[in-house]
């Protein structure tokens, strides 16, 4: 039987969510120049918590200084960012919203100047002035990302998701046309994952049980095909470790771009052995019709970016009204910082987005 989007769904570990929407890990560029919280990116979450979201996701937050990517980005790299990411989790608590702080590295993606660090990755690109991470690097990655889990525990966050998408430093591993490290982290697919199995399983010894931990991944691109894409998530599926697989598809409706592959990208994930985790998808979703549409596919639950930034209580309207759509694009300024959307992700948003911003 098909779930509804108001079906609340529990999850292996920790609480359950009161229905099947997640907020996107939206970079919102909002933090303050140290990466703590500013108030304009807790208002931003907040009211996405207020909104009606089962999950609210932060934005990528960096784990180490040298993998920040970008200025304005949140960080929980040191505990100079407890205090604000303490009073994030205490305010998305009481809007009854779960919450989640995704973990992210840059990794040869990273802003090195920002922090005047080198940049490191898992090969070396003198024409990105990038290090190859050493063996005991790639530990020391790790290690910073079950640190940040743990710090994202001890601010009161259900639980993390890690960044394993978009070809930032997890994904990075999982590159066949560039990693061939030859030290157990690149070459076969079985090498190339384990720096994700690591910090999985170092993330759930660390943290207490009733802690939630998912995944974000790329089906595919980034030096990623469809079969290692889909490979890549049925091996970490199958650790028992997931609570849930965040799938960003692009668009939810899109079509393999490799050849030789029928159907949806959506129908080479969902027919997977889930072993207790929820299946997440993400992209395009901009009516209750378009999540529901997910569900009937047989994903668990929906990612919604856009859409929540158009309208802070997305969720809310979505489960309300089943003919509800966003509003027409672009928006006023005005009218997306009434949907708390501050000065600084306003920029952000009218320089990347061709049609958003008017």
């Amino acid at each position: 039987m098909t779930s509804t989007l108001a079906d609340s769904v529990a999850l292996p570990h920790g609480p359950a969510w009161a229905n099947r929407f997640a907020l996107a890990p939206l970079t919102n560029v909002q933090s303050n120049a140290d990466g703590t919280l500013s108030d304009d990116e807790l208002d931003w979450l907040v009211a996405r918590g207020r909104g009606g979201f089962g999950l609210t996701l932060t934005c990528a937050a960096y784990v180490a200084p040298e993998g920040r990517a970008w200025a304005g980005q949140l960080g929980i790299a040191g505990d100079e960012h407890l205090p604000g990411l303490r009073r994030l989790a205490e305010s998305l608590r009481a809007t009854g919203t779960r919450s989640a702080v995704q973990l992210h590295h840059g990794g040869r993606r990273a802003d090195a100047p920002l922090e005047g660090r080198a940049k490191v990755g898992p090969w070396a690109d003198p024409a990105k002035a990038t290090e190859a991470l050493s063996t005991e690097g790639v530990a020391r990655a790790v290690a910073d990302f079950v640190a940040a889990a743990v710090r994202a525990e001890q601010a009161g966050f259900d639980g993390v998701e890690l960044h394993g998408a978009h070809g930032y430093l997890l994904a990075q591993f999982l590159d066949a046309r560039s990693n061939h490290r030859e030290d157990g982290y690149g070459g076969p697919l079985e090498d190339r994952i384990r720096p994700l199995r690591d910090v999985i399983e170092g993330i759930r010894a660390a943290t207490g049980p009733d802690f939630q931990l998912g995944l974000r991944l790329t089906p595919e691109g980034y030096g990623i095909t469809l079969g290692e894409g889909r490979e890549t998530a049925r091996q970490l599926l199958a650790t028992g470790l997931l609570d849930y697989l965040d799938m960003s598809l692009w668009d939810v409706r899109m079509r393999p771009r490799a050849e030789g592959y029928d159907g949806l990208l959506i129908e080479h994930f969902t027919d997977l052995p889930r072993h207790g985790a929820l299946l997440g998808v993400a992209g395009g979703v901009l009516t209750t019709a378009d999540a529901q549409w997910c569900l009937d596919q047989g994903a668990d639950f929906v990612t919604v970016g856009t859409g929540a930034i158009l309208h802070h209580d997305f969720a809310a309207r979505a489960l309300a009204d089943a003919g509800f759509r966003t509003r027409p694009r672009p928006v006023p300024r005005a009218d997306l910082a009434a949907e708390y959307v501050g000065p600084a992700f306003l920029d952000y948003l009218a320089a990347g987005w061709d049609d958003l911003v008017a």
